[in-house]
């Protein structure tokens, strides 16, 4: 096979990768993909990746028209691993998609358990205000009714705290909610 024909293969099966990619080129990607012995510089997005495949593509042909041979052996050999590691993460991301809304799931169930316990926080320190302040009502001494206040103030001041609470996470599913 010839030199032109090797290329214009590789050039087509690199258009073929950027093709498919296109939709999702420039989507960020949360992490790092790939090792760095594979693709040199780190991207924040497959297009960058995509575009180190075309940079080697490009160095590749003038390393044939140089007749380097031992750098057109190394470039081909990297093309070709860097467009299967491609392929591969291409193929995952059905996969990665199914991952995130699963993991968002997850983290709505959180919050509606963490709802439901500071619920029940407020319930209970309702009633231990409610149990403070008829105790205060039927005490006779005054160092207990003092107590009894302190008590009372304290518990309010965590009710407070707990309502401030149940709204941030009320919010946090209202946020997550309007996302679906």
């Amino acid at each position: 096979m010839k030199k032109a024909d090797s290329l214009s293969l590789f050039e087509k099966q690199i258009d073929n990768l950027a093709e498919a990619l296109a939709p999702i080129a420039n989507k960020k990607i949360a992490a790092p993909c790939f090792d760095t012995a594979l693709f040199h510089r780190r991207s924040d997005s497959l297009g960058g990746y995509m575009q180190q495949i075309r940079d080697n593509f490009t160095q590749l042909i003038t390393c044939v028209e140089a007749q380097r041979s031992q750098q057109v052996k190394f470039l081909a050999t990297q093309i070709l691993q860097q467009v299967e590691a491609l392929t591969r993460e291409l193929s995952t991301q059905t996969l990665r998609k199914q991952e995130n809304l699963l993991s968002q799931r997850k983290k709505s169930t959180d919050l509606y358990q963490k709802l439901a316990q500071h619920q029940d926080y407020e319930r209970r320190l309702h009633s231990m205000i409610q149990d403070r302040e008829l105790e205060l009502t039927q005490t006779q001494g005054f160092t207990r009714q003092q107590e009894l206040q302190k008590e009372i103030a304290a518990l309010e001041n965590r009710l407070a705290r707990c309502k401030n609470a149940l709204y941030s996470i009320e919010k946090s599913i209202e946020k997550q909610e309007d996302k679906y």
